[in-house]
């Protein structure tokens, strides 16, 4: 039977370990997405110092509220450029998940946050339907451009719902694009989080980017939407 938290198969570091939590419910469970999805592409968005010109991940931290003690997954954390960067905001008090659903990409950020010395990331590997995270665990969940990529987002969504503390909040941020063309429109991101019972908090387009920020409060485990009554939105 697998535990609630299963420790890592391998040491690599005090902190930065894998874990998995139990799974959720099946993917099988939840309707497709009536809209393209979005094929995973490389973890690098251009070059870090580019995306730090654009101040992208200090609007997010402020938006979010993401201070000093909090634990945050990062939900798609491919190279590690957000994980790097709330690793001391949250400090010794907190902890970062680095999630995501390619093993390589994992590994070589286990090497990053290694050679960092970063003592506060913990590394997980999640499904495209349940990011397999600890319950009761997060006050915040980060997904980074990423969204589009997310093969069943309907189950993914459902499945968060139990890793999340009472008052956590999920931060999406996206392009103002179709999925094919790695973006998500802000009406078919709320449809979708809507139909599992989230509500939006608010909506900010990012300076320096064609990117937005949406924030969303999650329904309660016993309020999520059932799967079997979910209906998948059309993108518009």
């Amino acid at each position: 039977m697998i535990a609630a938290i299963v420790a890592a198969t391998s040491t690599i570091s005090s902190s930065a370990q894998e874990f998995l939590a139990g799974s959720g419910m099946p993917a099988t469970a939840f309707p497709s997405p009536d809209r393209p999805v979005a094929n995973i592409v490389s973890p690098i968005w251009h070059d870090e110092k580019e995306r730090d010109d654009a101040g992208e991940s200090h609007q997010l931290v402020r938006l979010l509220g993401i201070k000093f003690g909090m634990t945050v997954a990062d939900i798609g954390a491919g190279s590690g450029y957000y994980v790097v960067r709330l690793s001391p905001i949250v400090g010794p008090g907190g902890r970062i998940i680095a999630e995501d659903v390619v093993p390589e990409y994992l590994q070589s950020l286990r090497s990053r946050v290694r050679a960092l010395g970063l003592q506060n990331v913990v590394i997980s590997l999640g499904e495209s339907h349940d990011p397999r995270l600890p319950a009761d665990s997060l006050d915040t969940a980060i997904l980074v451009h990423m969204y589009h990529e997310i093969a069943q987002p309907y189950g993914l969504l459902y499945n968060l719902v139990p890793t999340l503390k009472h008052g956590a909040r999920v931060g999406i941020v996206d392009a103002y694009a179709p999925t094919p063309e790695h973006g998500t429109p802000p009406s078919l991101l709320r449809c979708e989080l809507a139909a599992v019972g989230y509500r939006e908090i608010s909506l900010d387009r990012l300076t320096g980017s064609d990117a937005y920020l949406a924030i969303f409060a999650p329904p309660s485990v016993a309020s999520r939407t059932r799967p079997e009554a979910m209906v998948a939105c059309k993108a518009p």
